[in-house]
């Protein structure tokens, strides 16, 4: 399985925000908490429904969401 396909999007759930495999995560929360010093365990720990390619997805949706960003031509 991608690692984006772990991701969904529904406009019902969670205000339409990236979400892990239809939970009610959203791919934020995952990223505040590594932000936060947490790490990987901590975090599955806290989140049981959460597995560990779910954390490396959220990471690898961000990075693509900001390599968009980065691409888009000004001017």
């Amino acid at each position: 399985m991608d690692l984006l396909e772990r991701i969904t999007l529904e406009p019902d759930r969670r205000g339409g925000k990236p979400c892990i495999r239809g939970l009610r995560i959203t791919v934020y929360d995952v990223l505040e908490y590594l932000a936060a010093g947490m790490t990987e365990a901590e975090i599955l720990a806290d989140l049981p429904d959460l597995e560990r390619e779910d954390i490396r997805a959220a990471l690898a949706f961000a990075a693509e969401r900001e390599r968009r960003l980065v691409s888009i031509p000004t001017g």
